[in-house]
């Protein structure tokens, strides 16, 4: 695929028009080599902009592009989550995708534990993907390519981002994260699962976490293993926040939630995390886009997903 290819689907991305068959395998196959190429730790430098989940809510994530910027001109990093509940899952993650083709090295996209097998059959993307395209091949090169994406970041040194959280089995980045195969489905439990799953908590240490995978932990261990690795705070999103952001355990860790009116019915609102260096950082905060510039939401179709 040429890059004149690339800026023909991506214009018509843009527009919320899908690519032909052709081209979305195309597209795929070439994204899930871009992806695959990049380690399991991205190392990354400010400034940059963070980003939460966007969950299939297309015109939201065409509003946050017109608050944090768009590349190449802004550098970003979304924490997964780009799949799912919203209307429109698959016009999201090819939006993402073909920006990460043609500019590799100023947008980077995370895993986020919806981007699975398991999830996307449960929570819409399956269903989305085979009504929109009439062809399964799709979903199984969408499911490709959440496979190679990498499962965490840290920037400048200092900040570690993920999608999740935590987990017992984590004590360095810069071993653990390595000594595992992501590219395959995220196992039900262990380190992979957990960092896609975990949350935040006013606990002391590590609990069971009602979500049946993962753990809800606290600002203790959050603590220790900040020092542990010489990081000044963690950024992570996989919850909806209704003020677009939280700010965990004193400065940290940060919540990051990029998905206004979650579900088209969630009344909360969103944020991008802009950092211009660990000491400079500034939360934008965002509505839903006016209806004026989103497609048409059938109430009797609302996602039911509301968890």
């Amino acid at each position: 695929m040429e890059k004149g290819d690339i800026d023909r689907i991506l214009a018509d991305l843009w527009e919320c028009k899908l690519p032909c068959l052709e081209d979305a395998k195309s597209l795929l196959n070439i994204g899930a080599s871009v992806l695959g190429r990049e380690p399991n730790t991205l190392q990354l430098r400010t400034p940059i902009t963070v980003c939460g989940d966007i969950h299939g809510q297309f015109y939201d994530l065409l509003e946050l592009f017109s608050v944090g910027g768009r590349p190449p001109e802004q550098n970003f990093i979304f924490l997964g989550d780009y799949v799912d509940r919203g209307f429109y899952s698959t016009e999201t993650f090819f939006l993402l995708l073909a920006l990460k083709v043609r500019y590799p090295t100023k947008i980077y996209l995370l895993r986020g534990n919806h981007e699975s097998q398991q999830v996307t059959e449960d929570y819409g993307f399956y269903d989305e993907v085979v009504r929109k395209y009439s062809d399964s091949s799709i979903y199984q090169l969408c499911l490709n390519a959440f496979c190679m994406l990498p499962i965490a970041a840290v920037i400048d040194n200092q900040i570690f981002c993920v999608h999740g959280g935590l987990s017992p089995k984590l004590k360095m980045v810069s071993n653990d994260l390595e000594s595992f195969n992501r590219k395959e489905e995220p196992p039900q439990e262990g380190l992979f699962s957990d960092i896609l799953w975990s949350d935040p908590e006013n606990v002391d240490g590590y609990k069971e976490s009602q979500r049946g995978a993962g753990y809800v932990f606290g600002g203790d261990v959050t603590k220790e293993f900040l020092q542990q690795n010489n990081l000044k705070f963690m950024c992570r999103a996989h919850q909806v926040a209704n003020d677009g952001f939280e700010n965990w355990f004193g400065g940290l860790l940060y919540t990051v939630w990029s998905a206004p009116n979650y579900c088209y019915r969630g009344g909360n609102l969103a944020s991008v995390f802009e950092i211009s260096n660990p000491e400079k950082t500034k939360f934008k905060i965002f509505k839903e886009a006016p209806a004026c510039a989103r497609g048409s939401i059938p109430e009797s179709k609302l996602p039911q997903y509301f968890v």
